[in-house]
């Protein structure tokens, strides 16, 4: 594959043909690099600055990576991110979204620093719930070259519908 944007979003005009994508892949991410300083900036809000990540000197000599590596909860935290760069061409009867959780997380190999990562978006299911589409997504945060996927969860957001789409 490329190492541009595989863009697969549809546009759905409405639920039912939102319901029609489950089980298909709506989205798949540029490849962005993960650098050292995101990762320290990362560790500054977070608080967490564990050698293993914020260290270059001891990292190349202690860890068993070789070198730095990207928190685990950084790349979750890139799914954010990624949803704002679909989700509104995907639902443009929607307005707002909320992250309503996660389920099975794993993160299944380590982020070397300046590795790059990009997600993918396979959508599993798509309910009304009042003025909210509820979308539960299967998530694989990839690493080019890598032979698994960093991270991979099952994601749960909300979008609401817009005051139009709500008087419907």
């Amino acid at each position: 594959m490329s190492s541009s944007t595989i863009n697969l979003t549809p546009v759905c005009q409405n639920l039912a043909a939102l319901q029609a994508c489950i089980d298909s892949e709506v989205y798949c991410s540029d490849w962005e690099v993960i650098t050292q300083e995101r990762i320290a900036q990362f560790a500054q809000a977070t608080g967490d600055f564990q050698w293993i990540h914020v260290d270059p000197d001891r990292a190349r000599r202690d860890s068993p990576y070789g070198e730095t590596i990207a928190h685990g909860f950084l790349t979750l935290a890139l799914l954010g991110k990624y949803y704002e760069a679909f989700l509104p061409g995907l639902l443009p009867f929607c307005d707002i979204g909320i992250n309503y959780g996660l389920d099975r997380v794993r993160f299944t190999q380590a982020v070397r620093s300046g590795s790059k990562v990009r997600g993918r978006f396979l959508l599993q299911e798509a309910q009304q719930e009042g003025e909210h589409i509820r979308l539960i997504f299967q998530v694989q945060i990839e690493i080019q070259g890598g032979s698994k996927p960093a991270c991979v969860a099952q994601s749960i957001v909300l979008r609401r519908l817009t005051d139009s789409e709500k008087t419907a």
